[in-house]
């Protein structure tokens, strides 16, 4: 049993099909969010990730605590494309999409 206060926090990067756009977010249901991005990107064109077609998860990170999910969404976010394709290439190189591996999806 998890202790009181602790959840499911993902922070994620998605891409577009060409793998052009990087886009890092944070959320506490990943199946559902890429759900939101993949939506967003048939119809919403107002965001970033559906202006974009963002919806391809290349990388995640499982945290316990909103707190340190959003720590680190914020450091990746102030980090250069270069140190980006670095963190995705260390876990995926292949740059494969992995949301066919994500339960729901």
């Amino acid at each position: 049993m998890k202790p009181i206060g602790t959840h499911n926090y993902f922070v994620y990067i998605i891409t577009n099909h060409n793998k052009t756009v990087l886009y890092t977010g944070v959320t506490n249901d990943l199946s559902a969010r890429l759900y939101q991005h993949e939506q967003e990107s048939k119809t919403l064109k107002k965001t970033f990730a559906g202006k974009y077609n963002c919806y391809y998860l290349l990388y995640s990170e499982h945290f316990d605590y909103i707190e340190h999910a959003i720590d680190r969404e914020k450091e990746i976010k102030g980090w250069s494309r270069k140190k980006k394709h670095e963190l995705i290439n260390s876990a995926n190189p292949e740059w494969k999409f992995l949301n066919d591996e994500i339960e729901h999806y």
